[in-house]
């Protein structure tokens, strides 16, 4: 199948932008990091407070469970911005569009 020729081409395709919005998407990884790694502390201690000497394995379970759920999130969403943010969705080829 051939390219289409109308296609526009994408900002991140330009190293300097590229470099830099790869930069401010980690920068939000890292800060999510440290929300997520204080989230689960928090949360960690509630459950000490509420239940006292439980299982570890509840313990264990608890901190992967909201820690890889708001890791995740984090990630996904901080590629839609990053996405959004360069104008890369804009330089797509609709083909509905013709």
């Amino acid at each position: 199948m051939a390219k289409p020729t109308n296609q526009k081409k994408s900002p991140l395709d330009d190293p300097e932008q590229a470099a830099f919005a790869w930069a401010r998407y980690r920068r939000l990884m890292a800060f999510m990091m440290f929300v997520t790694v204080s989230v689960v502390a928090g949360a960690m201690y509630l459950l000490w407070r509420e239940n006292g000497d439980v299982s570890v394995h509840l313990y264990i379970a608890t901190a992967l469970g909201i820690g890889f759920a708001m890791l995740l999130t984090s990630a996904l969403m901080g590629l839609v911005f990053l996405s959004n943010g360069t104008g890369h969705d804009a330089s797509i080829h609709d083909p509905t569009a013709d």
